[in-house]
């Protein structure tokens, strides 16, 4: 992970910008993993801990509407959980998670280990990718940081920033 951390701090000080995160299956995981990095504060301006459907409402702007017709864990959500930490902080880019990390609460259409990854900068970019990680919930957990960092160190190789 310190690779991950280190790479993706240098591209958003090379890029002048700072990052947000919206958190749900996490639990705040990618957030304390990016603040560990000495100077992080260069880099990171918020993060989001909106596990329950209220706090994605109250905290990032997810609409009911939303949760009521896709779900909590549903790519809807997961982009609009990123677009809501943009809006609610200084950051130029943010990555959200939602996801199934068990061992219960899986179904035939959302099983364990279903996690959707929304990024989304102020230039107005958004994009949501669909995963689905195997192992305990600890491994689904830690396979959702590590993506969600290969995802925003791509976003801002690729200039979507």
């Amino acid at each position: 992970m310190h690779s991950l951390v280190e790479e993706l701090s240098l591209l958003l000080i090379q890029n002048d910008m700072m990052l947000a995160c919206a958190e749900s299956c996490t639990g705040g995981m990618i957030a304390a993993t990016i603040t560990e990095r000495a100077g992080s504060s260069a880099v990171f301006d918020r993060g989001f801990v909106t596990y329950s459907n209220e706090a994605k409402m109250d905290m990032l702007g997810v609409s009911a509407a939303t949760l009521q017709n896709h779900g909590a864990v549903s790519q809807e959500t997961a982009r609009e959980m990123c677009l809501g930490a943009l809006s609610k902080s200084r950051a130029h880019i943010a990555v959200s998670v939602t996801g199934i990390a068990g061992p219960s609460g899986g179904s035939a259409e959302k099983p364990v280990g279903l996690v959707y990854i929304g990024i989304a900068t102020k230039n107005g970019a958004a994009h949501v990718t669909k995963n689905l990680f195997e192992g305990d919930r600890t491994s689904i957990r830690q396979a959702t940081l590590e993506k969600a960092l290969e995802l925003l160190i791509e976003s801002l190789d690729t200039k979507i920033a």
